[in-house]
């Protein structure tokens, strides 16, 4: 990976971030190497407006599987979607972008999202700095 694509997924982090600033608070989920914010539905809204702003693209549990492979891989890391559940993602075809995973809660009162970004060629020693860097631009 460049290094300007390193500090351009830097930037769109940290603006993603900032614009969630005073709505969420961000923890560490280990079992996805993924941020994880928690909300009230009655958030919904405001919260989808901003993920709608930067990561344009939103995939569901109909028009997934015309996804290219590369969501359909981060669809499947993360337990493929359901009715309700959304995957929004940045520029796909970019080799690196941003996703996230946006997971109603059964009991209709929560939401919670999970963000990361995805590098088409990554080594794992590579992931581990670039998850350490990640975690910090989230203020982790």
């Amino acid at each position: 990976m460049h290094n300007s694509d390193n500090s351009e997924m830097e930037q769109n982090c940290k603006i993603l971030s900032n614009a969630f600033e005073g709505l969420l608070s961000w923890k560490w989920d280990s079992r996805f190497d993924v941020v994880l914010a928690e909300f009230s539905a009655d958030n919904r809204d405001r919260i989808r407006a901003i993920l709608n702003r930067y990561l344009s693209i939103t995939w569901n549990s109909l028009n997934i599987d015309q996804a290219p492979d590369n969501v359909q891989n981060i669809n499947f890391h993360l337990g493929k979607l359901r009715a309700g559940q959304l995957l929004f993602t940045s520029d796909p075809t970019r080799d690196s972008f941003l996703f996230c995973a946006w997971w109603p809660w059964g009991n209709g009162k929560n939401i919670s999202i999970r963000i990361a970004p995805f590098y088409k060629k990554i080594s794992g020693s590579e992931k581990a700095e670039k998850n350490k860097q990640f975690k910090k631009w989230f203020g982790i």
